[in-house]
């Protein structure tokens, strides 16, 4: 006899203070426990200064980094399959921030 196991339906609902944000900067900070995401906005208002602003800090254990990886992986396949390659701007150091090995914006 063999047993069947049935995948749970998954019901996703927002939160009270749930919100959208757009970032144009995220930061990454590792440790032995966790990953720290931090988004923000980063603008230029003066030709020698760029202003981050950080508004949004989120945890995920190492096994959840690895699986937000592998999604943004394919996910970003699909798209340059079907929009083209993304290009990346030459790596540019923020005042603040760890060298090329330091976080990324």
């Amino acid at each position: 006899m063999t047993q069947q196991t049935h995948s749970p339906n998954i019901n996703i609902v927002h939160s009270p203070d749930y919100r959208d944000g757009y970032a144009n900067s995220v930061q990454v900070r590792a440790s032995v426990w966790d990953f720290l995401l931090v988004f923000g906005a980063a603008r230029q208002d003066l030709p020698n200064e760029v202003t981050l602003q950080n508004f949004q800090g989120i945890y995920l254990s190492p096994q959840q980094a690895k699986a937000l990886w592998n999604l943004l992986g394919q996910n970003l396949a699909q798209y340059e399959q079907a929009f083209g390659t993304i290009t990346l701007e030459p790596a540019q150091s923020f005042p603040g921030t760890m060298p090329s090995s330091g976080p990324i914006h």
